[in-house]
This record gives C-alpha cells, sequence and structure tokens, in this order.
C-alpha cells in the first residue's frame, strides 16, 4: 500500500532517481542527505509501494536507426470494455509501438510508433494496424522534430 504522503527525503530520492536511474546508493544517500543504509531502506520501500516502476536507459533511438517517429489516432467501432481491452492486448503484441493511451473523446487510442524508415511504417500501418479487429479509422501525424523529452513526472523542488 502506498504512503499517504511523502516527506522531502522520498521526494529528493526519486527526483534524483529520475535523473540518473544509475546513481549508486552512496551518492544517491550523498546527494539527499543521508547515510546509505535508510537510503537503501527508502527506496526499497518506494519500489515496494509502487513509486517507482522500474529503471530503463534513455536509448537514442535515430542512433539505433529509428529515424521516424509517428502518432497514429485510432478510432474502434466498438468501445465496449472488453473491446477496448482486446486492442490494449494486441498493442502489446507490436513492438513499433512504444505508447498506447485511451483518450477521451473523437479518438479512442493515440499511439507512439517508431520505425526506422516511412516504409517500414506504411507496412506496419497497412498490414498490422489498419486491418486489425474493431478498427474504424486510423489518422497519423509524422513529427519533423523532437523539441523536448522529458520522461516521467514534474516532481516539486526540494530544498
Amino acid at each position: 500500500m502506498a504512503r499517504v504522503k511523502l516527506d522531502a527525503v522520498d521526494r529528493k530520492i526519486l527526483s534524483c532517481l529520475q535523473a540518473e536511474g544509475r546513481v549508486s546508493n552512496v551518492n544517491l544517500a550523498e546527494r539527499v542527505g543521508i547515510t546509505a543504509p535508510p537510503c537503501l531502506r527508502r527506496v526499497r520501500a518506494l519500489e515496494e509501494e509502487g513509486y517507482i516502476h522500474g529503471y530503463h536507459a534513455d536509448l537514442n533511438q535515430e542512433a539505433l536507426g529509428f529515424g521516424l517517429t509517428v502518432f497514429a489516432m485510432v478510432g474502434l467501432h466498438s468501445q465496449a470494455e472488453s473491446d477496448l481491452r482486446a486492442f490494449e492486448k494486441q498493442v502489446e503484441d507490436w513492438p513499433m509501438v512504444r505508447e498506447c493511451y485511451m483518450l477521451n473523446g473523437e479518438i479512442d487510442f493515440m499511439l507512439k510508433i517508431v520505425a526506422h524508415d516511412l516504409q517500414e511504417f506504411q507496412k506496419f500501418l497497412t498490414s498490422e494496424l489498419t486491418p486489425a479487429g474493431n478498427v474504424a479509422s486510423v489518422k497519423t501525424s509524422l513529427t519533423i522534430r523532437n523539441s523536448k523529452h522529458m520522461p516521467g513526472v514534474p516532481l516539486p523542488e526540494v530544498p
């Protein structure tokens, strides 16, 4: 069960880990102003309580050959909960789809898709996404550039 309220040290720990997930426990403890053993206990408690989902490397998609990012707005024929869950389950099997959000309004889902190039994306669009069960419409927007990439949440500054 998650704590009702995080204290200042917890928020500092979360902020440091969000900025640099590979920081050593000793360095983290120094940054937040406590010793290493209680720092490690706090990190483990934050993990167990669900404040920290995991640790990931932020990969350079262009350096890895994924030069295209596309946002796809997907409309479904049916918005019954079982149909929404079936679509979400199908999305899990598509590695090119990196993020999936169910939306409120005219569009049911927004997908963030990465591909090596336009040809690879078009193949995915025409052979997998558009013909998928219950898909009524797909509108896509190709990105031109990304001027801000900041994963996580805006944690308030802690003195």
